[in-house]
């Protein structure tokens, strides 16, 4: 019998970069999450203030292999 994984939206913010706001929603994910075996990115957005980017903001779907309750 073959796994059944589930994907899941997370959107992870950061004042340094896109990468680290990705970092940041899969530390969350961890934290409570088990078998997490990848992410995609699926959107990077920023807010900008006077010109310069304030936020970075980064959607990613988080994969995880779902756990057998026998």
């Amino acid at each position: 019998m073959g796994d059944t994984v589930k994907v899941i939206e997370l959107v992870g913010s950061s004042t340094e970069s896109w990468e680290d706001a990705a970092q940041n929603a899969l530390d969350d994910a961890d934290a409570t999450l088990e078998n997490i075996n990848g992410i995609e990115i699926e959107s990077q957005t920023a807010d900008v203030e006077d010109g310069r980017i304030e936020q970075y903001t980064t959607t990613v779907h988080v994969a995880f292999v779902l756990q057998n309750r026998e």
